[in-house]
């Protein structure tokens, strides 16, 4: 006879409100699922619900930072900015959740503690922190990448000031003016705060332990007159999208290094420098992240600027890095450089002293102590993987995830896993490092069908081949393995899962570009999954 079942609570659960769950619930609809969202946060929003710290914006530029799958929302929708802030986000996301009734398939406020597949029933349990056990036949991850946060390194319960964590920034204001404020880390976050916080308190502090190559954001207001530019493109704007490697919306550089002379070589820099955001990166030559020396011209040129525009040499030695450029992910700031400038800022170099603990009035290395009234840690996050190898995600044989990635990521096409049935990660680990939200419709368009070709052939089952597993893995070391980007572990970047101890170093994503990852998609789709998934009927026992 067939294995126990019980009756499902919903045919697809989705943990996570951002923007892969709100596509996820929106596709699933779609396919004539019943379908339940559950989030910790009170709104939609997923990352740009928790990360509301002062200055947080996109580095993606807002035209592209959106849902390309329906026309309707694209023409009704107005960026008030290039480079929209958090709440700009989170307003968007608000907006998609009114506008196709979504909020009625959501829970909020609600804490999911652990999933795990029952193989008796072909099923899986969603457990949440009040207790409740909700059963679903389909289980999407959509957490995102950034749901753990690095916690203060050392007891703060001695500190007699305020402090925050930049990932859990309070929803009420915090009030800077005319207080002393440290802030722990020189990241993507910490390149943000500093010159919003430097305006209003007396002192600012900033402990740096590795410089970073941050390049000018030059955002800006968009007025109706570049929205209407902006929907009259859009066809041309998302084919960019399509084929640019990082999912942006530009021309990737076709220049290389030998193409140019020395002098022509500055005139591409300057002109990448003045267009802002990542256009440095991909719009100047084609090879920054393959061949040492263009990359090499590109890290001096910061260099320089970096010299050029903090006015005392000792700081901007200090502020200027010795690796090669996009080995970390290169910060985007407004005005970041300039906040040096100031007098009430001060840059702490902690590569050698580090931090080692807190005090009543602050924080101390092993030969200085610092006073403040507010201290921001903004220090990262156990990113990618974290957020599932934290929660317990029990796949077959109740084998956790943490268990099957503990020499690093292990899926097929960052989606699905062998030994975990029916369970869809979106921008999961070795997905491309990219612009999100276009890999998001394509992943989620992806997962829609193979869902409906389960229906199809009345396949109760759908599971990644172990064989497509190995390939992809090895696939993720090839394509490391022809850029530079493998010695970020020395760097302790987050993308290769260096700035955690203890945690594997291997590639948490696809390094062959959004292109190439929707190519991979693409082919899937075309030979009907025949490469990629099993599709079966959950397997019969014998009677007792």
């Amino acid at each position: 006879m067939q294995n126990t079942t019980k009756a499902v609570d919903y045919d697809t659960i989705i943990v996570g409100a951002g923007f892969g769950g709100l596509r996820a619930l929106y596709e699933m609809r779609k396919r004539g699922k019943s379908v339940r969202l559950l989030d910790a946060g009170s709104d939609v929003g997923g990352t740009w619900y928790w990360n509301r710290y002062p200055g947080a914006r996109t580095d993606s530029e807002a035209w592209a930072y959106c849902y390309s799958f329906s026309q309707e929302l694209q023409d009704e929708w107005d960026w008030p900015e290039r480079m929209p802030t958090w709440n700009q986000v989170q307003g968007y996301l608000a907006h998609v959740a009114d506008k196709f009734a979504m909020r009625e398939d959501i829970s909020f406020n609600t804490q999911v503690v652990a999933c795990t597949y029952d193989e008796a029933c072909n099923q899986w349990e969603i457990t949440t922190a009040d207790g409740a056990v909700l059963r679903c036949h389909y289980f999407i991850s959509a957490v995102g990448w950034f749901a753990v946060a690095v916690e203060p390194p050392f007891d703060m319960s001695g500190f007699k000031g305020a402090w925050y964590m930049s990932s859990k920034w309070p929803k009420e204001e915090v009030d800077f003016r005319g207080k002393k404020v440290g802030i722990v880390g020189s990241g993507s976050t910490a390149v943000q705060i500093l010159p919003v916080v430097a305006k209003l308190a007396s002192q600012v502090t900033m402990f740096q332990r590795t410089p970073n190559y941050v390049l000018p954001g030059r955002n800006h207001p968009l007025d109706s007159t570049d929205m209407d530019s902006i929907r009259s493109r859009y066809d041309a704007i998302w084919e960019q999208v399509r084929k640019q490697a990082f999912a942006f919306p530009m021309e990737t550089s076709t220049i290389m290094y030998d193409d140019v002379d020395d002098e022509q070589r500055e005139r591409l820099f300057e002109f990448g420098w003045e267009q802002g955001g990542f256009r440095y990166i991909f719009e100047t030559f084609g090879d920054i992240l393959t061949d040492r020396r263009t990359n090499a011209a590109a890290a001096d040129f910061v260099r320089r600027k970096i010299r050029s525009i903090v006015k005392d040499p000792a700081t901007a030695d200090l502020l200027t890095p010795r690796y090669p450029i996009a080995l970390k992910r290169p910060p985007l700031g407004n005005f970041y450089y300039e906040s040096f400038n100031r007098d009430n800022v001060k840059l702490v170099d902690v590569s050698t002293h580090p931090l080692i603990g807190a005090t009543g009035q602050g924080l101390r290395t092993a030969v200085a102590e610092y006073d403040f009234d507010i201290i921001i840690f903004a220090i990262g996050f156990d990113a990618v993987t974290g957020p599932l190898t934290k929660l317990p995600v029990r796949g077959r044989g109740g084998q956790l995830i943490s268990e099957k990635w503990a020499a690093g990521p292990r899926t097929h096409l960052g989606i699905v896993m062998d030994g975990f049935p029916n369970m869809f990660i979106i921008t999961g680990p070795q997905s491309p490092f990219s612009n999100v939200p276009p890999v998001i419709d394509v992943a989620v368009d992806w997962i829609g069908q193979a869902i409906a070709r389960a229906d199809a052939t009345q396949a109760d089952v759908i599971e990644a081949k172990a064989d497509a597993v190995d390939r992809w893995v090895q696939l993720m070391q090839d394509l490391l393995d022809q850029t530079l980007l493998g010695e970020a572990v020395e760097l302790k970047s987050w993308f290769m899962g260096a700035n955690i101890p203890g945690k594997a170093h291997a590639p948490l994503h696809y390094f062959g570009g959004a292109s190439g990852y929707f190519d991979e998609i693409a082919k899937s789709l075309d030979t009907g999954f025949a490469n990629d998934l099993v599709f079966s009927n959950a397997a019969l026992v014998p009677a007792e």
